[in-house]
């Protein structure tokens, strides 16, 4: 059984975290993942990444992405207990914004402090994810001893 969530409840979850992992083709369409770190805005997500950098060639490229948001969860007076991260996936449309070109709040909530940096702002871009489809999530909406049982902790919600 797949737990039907609000897309409310998930959008909440993704924006009180900011690390991820995007997964993107290459030109001969090898798949390749990395870390990032995000910002979302209008339920959208903003990276930021240097203007020659393989993730923004692999994307200028081949704009389908999918992103994976771990979600660290933990027994409070047992931290030594291992218990899978939460998380949530979607695939989603990417496009690359010259930095040059963003608005300042947005480069601010991407860049915090380096903002200021001229020469690093004109030197990078931003990756703007817009997601689509469902949401695909494990352990998201449910109490933590749920999460033992696979079938209770998988969920679904639309994106929009």
């Amino acid at each position: 059984m797949t737990l039907q969530l609000s897309r409310d409840l998930v959008w909440q979850a993704i924006e009180k975290e900011l690390f991820a992992i995007i997964g993107m083709a290459t030109a001969s369409q090898e798949v390749r993942t990395v870390g990032i770190v995000y910002a979302v805005r209008d339920r959208k997500f903003y990276i930021g990444t240097g203007k020659e950098t393989w993730k923004a060639r692999h994307i200028s490229a081949n704009p389908h992405v999918s992103m994976t948001i771990p979600i660290a969860r933990r027994i409070p007076i047992m931290p030594w207990i291992k218990i899978p991260q939460a998380t949530i996936t979607f695939s989603g449309l990417a496009r690359i914004i010259p930095a040059t070109e963003a608005p300042r709040a947005l480069l601010e909530a991407v860049f915090r402090h380096m903002a200021e940096n001229q020469e690093m702002v004109a030197n990078s871009c931003l990756i703007e994810v817009t997601p689509h489809g469902e949401f695909v999530t494990y352990g998201i909406g449910i109490p933590l001893m749920q999460m033992r049982f696979p079938e209770r902790a998988r969920g679904r919600a639309p994106v929009a």
